[in-house]
């Protein structure tokens, strides 16, 4: 009796020394690592990385860059079911706990003891996730342990249970840049929290342990065991019944990868976007949550994207098959690994022959079969997987090239057949100016293993297409502002990123001219009635040689009025009229348009469009015409805020075109806003009568393309440079101005004028954007005065004086009168009176 009370006592006083041990350890570690450890009430404030997000005027997205996705999500929002889930999965006593759980630390201690020093499950509870997540390392190690358990105390004696959740769902990592458990909802089902399943919930509930281990995209089998068991323990704690558990354990797994998805394609806007984020904000724009609000027109840039792609895709058309993207594809991952270089593998190679025996066996497992095609097509499969569109073309591997018809694997549509109608404008591209015979049989254009490109059309067949060989871009302006509407700065972004609209430098060719043209219109030298010789000109250009330059159709028409030689686009007459006004008045006029001189060359070809200027700076000088000569800028940012609050951030504020405002005026209000009202750089007059000789290009010249529109608003001037390397197209309306380049990244000749290869697009474009809007031509100023000229002299005839056409001029700037050419007496002896001529006798 006596020995078994001594042992009583001496348990007793044993247990009370560890415990008293154990407390004075955690004292004493409170006191060792207090003094490090971050403050917990920091996470009150605490902000998410949340990506940066480009959007359009209206709010659709059309950008998304940043490393982690993120969709922060408040505790109220969550699903019962989730945070059944994810209690059962990771803290089953979590509402219970103080922050830490001493069976979970027991278990930890246990593993510490085994391992040596290094803790492999830790025992963790949320709160100590949380703590670790937001304050801590990611390293398993005892003194990291100690201060997640004290930031863990802490943390619950400052925050709420409902807010360190909170905290717990929108930080952990659940694999494919997914962190927060509504960012995982779409990354994996493309569904809000809300509208998940109980199997679904359970399945992201099972993440937060090993993102990629338990991955349902990497790792299915291993993922459906751990979302069953998070169901079977959610069962076992009372929050879902037998019934309901049977019901999901049975459930497929649905999990597919899924992608931000912009709602507006606009990747070059985008990627301009960005770039002003990361000036503007340095690295943190990938994380501080900034929401970048555009001035693209949500409406207006798909127009532009189509426009643009159908245009190259039907220049292509015109100039010939190049061949396939890619040859002689193997069909099987089998086939394809047989013929896949080793080099850079020699290291894993060379540690057992059965390296290359297990890998052989992954590819024949792998076997696919697609319905239609004998045998096994996996490598086929991944390899359109992972080629990208191209615009509205996809890649296709051709299975068969029989007769006159092409058998072809899309990833959409699977095995689908090319007829004839698609297939036989494949000529052979022979160079920019011809082509080879027309194919005789689809074997000649493409065979098995070819990889090619296909358009479907609305009634889902499918024609034979290409990346197109030329470039192009497009802006349209708002011209009263100068914000950018839409832009499309090449065939595609994931074809080439480089931004032709804004990034290209080329000749402007023969749509300069009109500013030339103006220049002589404000200073009053010339009017639109004014006659210039078209006839060759021999100048000294400062090199050895002389130059004479000519006009593109290599003939002369001699004296012609400014009206019509603007029409035709004749070169001589353009020379003239900048000889006339002096190179350096010229230049120095021309930089209210937003022209730099230092970049216009000093010298007459300045007078054909050999500056060269981006697609971005010709479309803003032509707003200046267009909103009646104002000094606007192009612009795309309109805000940028911050979080979900849309704290401004920046806002824009740019100077806008005001002709109805008062001289001297300073800002105008617009939609409850005060803006700066822009300079005004050219006389009003003077560019209403540019404007209606530029109508001239539509209705007679070499813009009649543009009658399609059946508007009557419409004006533009179109442009071709030295041996067909650009085609442009520029044009407006008062609402709306756009430009159109077409032209080889590497400066070749596309061998097209501006009316065939730019002028088509601008039309869709134009015709898209405009569709349903009134006319939108400016008032006429009250300095324009009508008055007959004679169409040989350009010279004014009187009231009595027969003939003649009319024109416009500047009431301060009207030509002198035509002399008469016989005697008045001749004239009243022939019944001719008045007119100066003799014709009446005959």
């Amino acid at each position: 009796m006596t020995f078994l009370r001594t042992l009583i006592v001496s348990l007793f006083f044993l247990i009370v020394s560890l415990v008293g041990a154990t407390g004075l350890a955690v004292v004493g570690a409170a006191i060792y690592f207090a003094p490090g450890l971050p403050d917990v009430r920091q996470l009150q404030d605490f902000e998410l990385h949340t990506p940066l997000r480009i959007f359009t005027q209206d709010g659709k997205l059309i950008g998304e860059f940043g490393e982690e996705r993120r969709m922060a999500i408040n505790y109220d929002e969550i699903p019962q079911d989730m945070i059944n889930a994810l209690i059962a999965a990771e803290d089953a006593s979590y509402f219970d706990h103080a922050g830490v759980d001493p069976r979970g630390l027991a278990r930890a201690a246990v593993e510490l003891v085994q391992s040596g020093g290094t803790i492999q499950s830790g025992g963790s509870t949320i709160t100590m996730q949380v703590a670790r997540n937001y304050m801590l390392t990611l390293d398993q190690t005892f003194t990291r342990k100690i201060r997640e358990i004290l930031l863990a105390l802490q943390m619950e004696k400052v925050l709420n249970k409902e807010e360190i959740f909170e905290l717990y769902v929108n930080k952990i990592f659940l694999g494919n840049r997914a962190y927060g458990i509504a960012a995982a909802a779409e990354t994996y089902y493309d569904k809000p929290l809300a509208e998940l399943s109980l199997a679904q919930t359970a399945m992201i509930a099972g993440l937060p342990k090993a993102p990629s281990a338990f991955n349902p995209l990497a790792n299915s089998e291993r993922s459906l065991i751990r979302r069953n068991w998070i169901l079977f323990r959610m069962r076992e704690l009372g929050y879902i019944d037998d019934e309901t558990y049977q019901v999901a354990v049975q459930d497929p797994v649905t999990a597919r990868r899924h992608y931000t998805q912009a709602e507006v394609e606009a990747a070059y806007v985008s990627e301009m976007a960005r770039q002003y984020a990361i000036e503007r904000f340095g690295d943190e724009a990938y994380t501080g949550g900034y929401r970048i609000y555009t001035t693209i027109n949500s409406e207006l840039q798909p127009f532009a994207r189509q426009a643009l792609a159908n245009g190259l895709t039907a220049y292509d058309l015109r100039h010939g098959w190049r061949g396939p993207e890619q040859r002689e594809i193997a069909a099987s991952l089998v086939e394809a690994q047989e013929q896949t270089a080793t080099q850079g593998l020699e290291e894993e190679l060379a540690e057992s022959p059965e390296i290359r025996e297990t890998a052989r066996q992954a590819a024949q497992r792998s076997q696919t079969e697609v319905e239609g095609i004998d045998g096994d097509v996996s490598n086929w499969v991944q390899v359109l997987e992972r080629t990208p569109n191209y615009g509205l073309l996809q890649p296709a591997i051709v299975v068969e090239s029989s007769g006159r018809e092409m058998q072809v694997l899309t990833r959409s549509s699977g095995l689908k057949t090319i007829a004839w109608e698609g297939l036989s404008w494949a000529r052979p591209y022979l160079s920019p100016r011809s082509r080879g015979a027309e194919p005789s049989s689809a074997e000649e254009i493409a065979v098995r293993g070819d990889m090619v490109r296909v358009i479907e059309s609305e009634d889902g067949s499918l024609r034979l297409s290409q990346r197109p060989d030329a470039e192009g871009s497009l802006v349209a302006q708002d011209p009263q502002t100068g914000a950018i509407l839409a832009l499309q700065g090449g065939f595609d972004f994931n074809a080439s990123k480089f931004n032709r609209a804004v990034q290209a430098q080329r000749q402007s060719g023969s749509i300069f001219k009109p500013f030339i043209y103006l220049a002589a219109l404000e200073d009053g030298e010339m009017n639109a009635a004014s006659v210039v010789n078209d006839s060759p000109v021999v100048l000294d250009d400062g090199s050895n040689a002389l130059w004479r330059p000519v006009n593109s159709s290599r003939d002369f028409q001699g004296p012609m009025r400014l009206r019509p030689a603007l029409a035709r686009s004749r070169n001589l007459v353009t020379i003239r009229v900048l000889q006339t006004m002096g190179l350096d008045h010229t230049i120095n006029y021309l930089e209210g348009f937003g022209f730099s001189s230092e970049r216009l060359p000093h010298g007459l070809s300045l007078a054909l469009g050999s500056a060269s200027l981006t697609p971005m700076e010709m479309t803003n000088a032509y707003a200046v015409l267009a909103n009646g000569g104002f000094q606007v800028s192009p612009w795309f940012i309109e805000r940028v805020t911050r979080n979900d609050d849309n704290e401004v951030i920046d806002e824009a504020t740019p100077q806008v075109a005001c002709p109805s405002c008062a001289e001297g005026q300073e800002t105008v209000e617009i939609d409850g806003r005060e803006y700066p009202i822009a300079q005004r750089v050219a006389d009003p007059a003077a560019v209403y009568i540019l404007r209606d000789m530029l109508r001239d290009v539509v209705t007679s010249g070499t813009g009649r393309g543009a009658l399609s529109l059946n508007r009557e608003d419409i004006v533009g001037k179109t442009g071709t440079t030295n041996s067909q390397r650009d085609a442009w197209f520029a044009g407006f309306n008062s609402n709306l101005v756009t430009t159109v380049w077409v032209g080889k990244d590497s400066n070749e000749t596309i061998s097209e004028y501006g009316a065939q290869a730019a002028l088509p697009i601008w039309v869709e474009f134009m015709g898209d954007a405009l569709e349903g809007t009134p006319n939108a031509v400016p008032d006429r100023p009250a300095t324009i005065v009508t008055a007959r000229v004679d169409p040989d002299s350009g010279q004014r005839l009187a009231d009595g004086q027969s003939g003649g056409i009319s024109e416009l001029f500047h009431q301060d700037h009207l030509p002198d009168y035509q002399q008469r050419r016989i005697s008045r007496e001749l004239e009243e002896a022939s019944g001719s009176q008045g007119s100066g001529t003799a014709e009446s006798i005959f």
